[in-house]
């Protein structure tokens, strides 16, 4: 496949077309096993084929390492795509102790989105598992970048919803700066799936800081 060609099946799309109608033509190009690797040279310039690179390379892959071994070779890549958090649809039945292995490398990086996809990686499934809670902590850390913080503060919100009393011990005794502990808590106060009563004990923990 050319690039020409696939702006021809971009132009065939919806004028305004949502990621649902770029999953059915890449569902099409997966099933086609098209080569799609030209985008690399080309998706900082033009984000609407990110997901398409992303997606229809990794979903050709057999295993999550052959994936995550392609994200990692394509984290230059990723470093103007806040949506990083899209890949975890394509890594598919991810193993938590693998999932941490990588993770510890990822939020070392020098790279914005890669440090920011050693945290999202584990949602949804992944911090569902009760044995994540402590291995997810131990990788926390202070960082300045807005999406870094941001993608920290989400994590944190998916263990209070599962881990409510122990996010909650967590967050009150981390030495966390508040540029994330804050962030966490307001995600806390903005999810239907934790209580009024646990929420109102999360937002005591910001009197620590003021």
């Amino acid at each position: 496949m050319t690039f020409i060609e696939l702006e021809r099946e971009f132009k065939k799309l919806p004028i305004n077309y949502k990621t649902k109608d770029v999953d059915l033509l890449n569902k099409r190009l997966i099933k086609e096993k098209k080569d799609v690797s030209f985008l690399k040279e080309i998706i900082l310039e033009k984000q609407q084929y990110h997901r398409t690179f992303f997606q229809v390379s990794m979903m050709q892959l057999k295993s999550y390492q052959e994936r995550l071994k392609f994200i990692e070779d394509n984290f230059e890549n990723l470093n103007d795509w806040w949506h990083v958090d899209q890949l975890c649809q394509f890594v598919g039945n991810l193993d938590l102790d693998y999932a941490y292995s990588k993770a510890q490398q990822y939020v070392n990086s020098n790279l914005t989105f890669a440090r920011r996809w050693g945290y999202v990686l584990f949602m949804p499934q992944l911090v569902k598992q009760e044995v994540a809670f402590d291995l997810i902590i131990s990788l926390l850390k202070d960082d300045e970048e807005y999406y870094v913080v941001m993608a920290e503060a989400w994590l944190i919100s998916y263990l209070a919803i599962y881990y409510p009393e122990r996010t909650l011990k967590y967050l009150s005794n981390c030495s966390l700066k508040y540029n994330i502990v804050g962030r966490a808590i307001q995600k806390i106060c903005d999810s239907f799936r934790i209580s009024k009563d646990y929420k109102d004990k999360f937002k005591e923990i910001r009197k620590k800081y003021k």
